[in-house]
């Protein structure tokens, strides 16, 4: 039998734990180039910061984002 591997999501991220990006799951061109003008694409670490109510505030290269969290489930990890 096969080792399931469960796929993780920002949303399920730990607090100050660096991880890299898996995929982006969406199919909003716009969002996706959005997100790529970040520096959010596959194979880039991505860390949470601290998670809020309606989403997180995470950290990708320099920057700090808001994101929520029909965002952060998009991000899987």
């Amino acid at each position: 039998m096969g080792e399931q591997v469960k796929t993780m999501t920002l949303k399920d991220a730990l607090e100050g734990q660096e991880y890299l990006v898996q995929a982006i799951d969406t199919d909003d061109e716009e969002l996706n180039a959005f997100l790529f003008s970040l520096g959010c694409y596959e194979g880039e670490p991505i860390t949470v910061i601290a998670h809020l109510k309606g989403g997180c505030v995470v950290s990708i290269k320099d920057g700090r984002y808001n994101m929520d969290n029909q965002l952060a489930q998009a991000i899987r990890i």
